[in-house]
């Protein structure tokens, strides 16, 4: 059974620093890129950043270039997001998601594995 299981969230004030942790089992993700989602209150929720196999490409929403950096251990089946300088328009619960490609992908709906979220939450 695949699981993608994040942690590292919490509360922060605004221009502080988290690093988001995503670990997948059930099988082996070198071949997926895995992405960070995220569904602020009342939102829909919306691609933050991704990172393909070769962990040579990654790609940004634009409210988060500068400031946050994705990055993978495929050895550990896992994905990180460090998250800095971070504003309260970032609150959100935060969801890792993979899906079986070569490339970026940043639209939700081709992502076959999900998790189950953890909250950011941060104050002004």
């Amino acid at each position: 059974q695949v699981q993608l299981v994040e942690s590292g969230g919490g509360l922060v004030q605004a221009g502080g620093s988290l690093r988001l942790s995503c670990v997948a089992s059930g099988r082996t993700f070198s071949d997926y890129t895995m992405g960070w989602f995220r569904q602020a209150p009342g939102k829909e929720r919306e691609f933050v950043a991704a990172i393909a196999w070769t962990a040579n490409s990654a790609y940004y929403t634009d409210s988060v270039k500068g400031r946050f950096t994705i990055s993978r251990d495929s050895a550990k089946n896992a994905v990180y997001l460090q998250m800095n300088s971070l504003e309260p328009e970032d609150t959100a619960v935060y969801y890792c998601a993979a899906v079986r490609s070569i490339g970026v992908i940043i639209r939700e709906a081709p992502y076959d594995y999900w998790g189950q979220g953890t909250q950011v939450t941060v104050s002004s």
